[in-house]
């Protein structure tokens, strides 16, 4: 080999990357072999992974890696060949020249790498039993080692064409984040399509509004007025027709494009958010190694058992999440693993066993990581507690199982006594609980008696969308990451109770403190007239807190944007978003909002949420039912009340014309199969009543064939809704479009 090909920093970057791969084979075989020396194929997998190396060493010229690679194989080919037994200091060995050779592959090696290779051959050697086996020359290696490339050019057509059809297209990090933006701007632009839609529909309902009106005109003008009027009133009658038949034309093909675009907008953005998705195994790359090694160091035998390594995981999750996953992989080690003759006692199994299962659940990136260990000693952190004044010892008395495990999320809490290299300094689970909350998630511990410690993590599946519950502060949107919420509740405001100068309210047998949300974000605060009040809890370690909100709006995916960096840090808040709307809404820093709460405690300026209601009385719209079932009647009427209107109901055609006259609706929604009137002659009597006619109707019945559905909008309904087709938000978003919100 000359000189040249040596220093091909191209060859030296792909012996790089063959390594890192070929690591991985071995890391994995050995820690199998270490559990069952005589799996035949794991040895066949390690021999081949240290071949192969030892052969990519030799072209690239790296002669140290040839020697630790040769050895390696050596000692593998005995332990296939039966003239050894695999080990545990066997296995030390095969792992540290596992290390070694992605170490001498690098570009500035280690100055000392030379005597670190001598020594770790010489004591695989010494493994192996017998005489240093001698290095074939790099010529003769070269003549008779090609079984990779020969293999690579017998290789059957459909496998070339199949790895032709999974071809991978390098792009730069910074670019598919840009992507990724993108698609979700997109996205969210495209659901604005919906309010630009409804207003083509609020366009046509005046139009025919404007259609009734002159033609009622024609009516009061027949006979008494001259030819000229009389033509004008038909010309203008001719032209809103064909104004409506145009629009009616336009809304079809934009309904169709509406649907159409949508479904590829959300398309695109599913594809590019599977994209930078990886599966959760990347991210275990050298945790089982990790755990085995730790184990080995601290006198214990401790296995990894993983569940659920295919789950789909985004790549910037999975990247953060390395450093707090290691540290709770390590601490299910040293805390919770016992030693093998103490585990003997307690007739357990010598090997310790770690359990890590990953699985999505609601739209989250759930976590357990367990172990069979002792589990927390509850005295021991009693006694930390105390001696770190903490709360005194009655007060720890008195403390619940979980209220003592929040203590261990503290910064500064550690239970041991010396500092070692593994643990003891005091700067552990506070780090995790840290870490997993600026991804928007949460950690908690749990015990199972006998069954050691679990640690539950949840955490969204990407960076890019939040799951959100939104909520009106001040007249205003804002989202809680719902990752980051204990629950949602509605607080009576009879509930509230004055504790120690502050307001409270009682939750499973537990006082939680009460706070206004718009006084936390220094928003002017809107009073409602509902007796119960919409309540977020959220939880600050071992405390809860319940922040009171105007009203629960909903809960939402949200693409998340990013605020613009030369605003700097704005308390409180994380991030902004757009409702499918175009509605901007603010996402809340939860930790950052725990800090204000701690802040606004501390100042003791805490405004009152008054127990009555707000003096400003609200007109909210009214709305007439019509149908002739009890149980829609009461579903449909349900639904409006909680959506802010008033709401009166009548059994039949007969019986809400009878209403319409006697008292003003601001919207009517009738059934039309019902006795003594029907719905057609209830919308034909409200179109041709002059007092009437501009009343919005909507039309909710069971039959939604197309000449019914024609039957009903050309009697006069502004909106057909099939019961078939039926549920929540159809209903009411067809209000809301008609008449707008439950308040005036």
């Amino acid at each position: 080999m000359t000189p040249d090909q040596m220093r091909d920093a191209s060859l030296l970057d792909l012996f790089r990357m063959e390594a890192e791969a070929q690591k991985q084979v071995l890391d994995t075989g050995l820690l199998v072999l270490e559990r069952d020396s005589t799996n035949a194929a794991e040895l066949e997998a390690c021999m081949r992974a240290a071949h192969s190396l030892k052969g990519a060493a030799r072209i690239v010229g790296l002669e140290l890696g040839v020697q630790v690679a040769h050895a390696m194989e050596d000692l593998l080919v005995a332990a296939q060949e039966g003239r050894l037994c695999l080990s545990p200091d066997h296995i030390d060995a095969l792992l540290q020249g596992s290390d070694l050779l992605l170490r001498i592959g690098q570009a500035q090696p280690d100055a000392d790498i030379g005597a670190q290779t001598d020594t770790l051959t010489a004591r695989l050697q010494m493994l192996q039993g017998g005489a240093p086996a001698p290095l074939m020359a790099a010529s003769i290696a070269l003549s008779v080692e090609p079984e990779q490339p020969r293999a690579a050019s017998a290789a059957p057509v459909a496998e070339v064409s199949t790895e032709e059809r999974s071809r991978v297209l390098r792009v730069s990090a910074e670019r598919f984040d840009h992507l990724i933006d993108l698609s979700g701007k997109s996205l969210v632009e495209f659901q604005r399509m919906k309010p630009l839609g409804d207003s083509l529909l609020r366009l046509k309902r005046q139009q025919e509004s404007l259609r009734r009106t002159l033609e009622s005109l024609r009516e009061q003008a027949l006979g008494n007025a001259d030819g000229v009027l009389q033509t004008l009133l038909d010309e203008g009658r001719n032209q809103l027709l064909e104004c409506q038949h145009q629009l009616q034309e336009h809304q079809a093909l934009f309904d169709d494009f509406a649907w159409r675009g949508g479904q590829r907008t959300q398309q695109l953005h599913d594809l590019a958010l599977a994209s930078r998705m990886r599966p959760f195994a990347d991210v275990l790359a050298g945790q089982a190694r990790m755990l085995r090694d730790l184990g080995r160091s601290l006198g214990k035998q401790v296995r990894l058992d993983v569940e659920g390594e295919n789950t789909q995981v985004d790549r910037d999750v999975l990247e953060r999440l390395e450093a707090p996953l290691t540290h709770l992989l390590r601490n299910a080690v040293d805390h919770g693993i016992e030693s093998p003759d103490v585990r003997v006692q307690k007739g357990k199994p010598e090997e310790g066993r770690v359990l890590l299962r990953a699985r999505h659940q609601a739209g989250m990136l759930v976590l357990e990581i367990g172990d069979d260990g002792a589990g927390v000693d509850l005295e021991r952190v009693r006694q930390a507690v105390v001696a770190r004044n903490f709360a005194s010892a009655e007060q720890v008395e008195r403390m619940s199982e979980e209220e003592l495990l929040a203590f261990l999320f503290l910064p500064g809490f550690s239970m041991n006594r010396q500092v070692t290299e593994v643990s003891g300094r005091g700067v552990g689970l506070d780090v995790v609980q840290h870490e997993v909350r600026r991804m928007r998630g949460n950690v908690r511990l749990q015990q199972v008696p006998g069954e050691g410690s679990r640690f539950h993590v949840e955490l969204p599946l990407t960076m890019s969308v939040v799951r959100a519950l939104v909520v009106s502060i001040g007249g205003e949107a804002y989202a809680f990451p719902l990752a980051q919420i204990e629950r949602m509740l509605r607080l009576q405001r009879s509930d509230i109770v004055q504790l120690e100068g502050r307001q409270h309210f009682w939750l499973e047998g537990e006082h939680v403190g009460l706070l206004s949300a718009a006084q936390l974000l220094q928003c002017p605060e809107t009073k409602g007239e509902d007796d119960s009040i919409p309540i977020v809890l959220i939880r600050d370690r071992e405390r809860f807190h319940g922040l009171a909100v105007e009203a629960f709006l909903g809960e939402f995916t949200l693409v998340l944007m990013p605020l613009d960096p030369r605003l700097g840090k704005i308390r409180d808040v994380a991030g902004g978003a757009l409702l499918h709307d175009g509605t901007p809404v603010l996402i809340l820093d939860v930790d950052d909002v725990l800090n204000s709460v701690g802040k606004l405690l501390g100042d003791g300026h805490l405004e009152r949420i008054d127990h009555l209601a707000g003096e400003r009385q609200v007109a909210r719209k009214r709305v007439l039912v019509v149908d002739d079932s009890l149980t829609v009647r009461e579903l449909e009427r349900k639904l409006l009340l909680g959506r802010g209107y008033q709401v009166a109901v009548a059994v039949d055609g007969m019986d809400g014309w009878n209403a319409l006259r006697a008292e003003h609706f601001d919207l009517l929604i009738t059934d039309i199969d019902m006795p003594r009137m029907d719905g057609i002659e209830l919308v034909t009597l409200v179109r041709q009543d002059p007092k009437l006619r501009s009343l919005p109707v909507m039309v909710v019945s069971y039959k939604d064939r197309e000449e019914d559905r024609r039957r009903g909008l050309e009697a006069g309904a502004d909106y057909y809704l099939a019961k078939a087709s039926f549920h929540d938000e159809a209903l009411l978003d067809a209000v809301q479009t008609l008449i707008g919100g439950g308040q005036e």
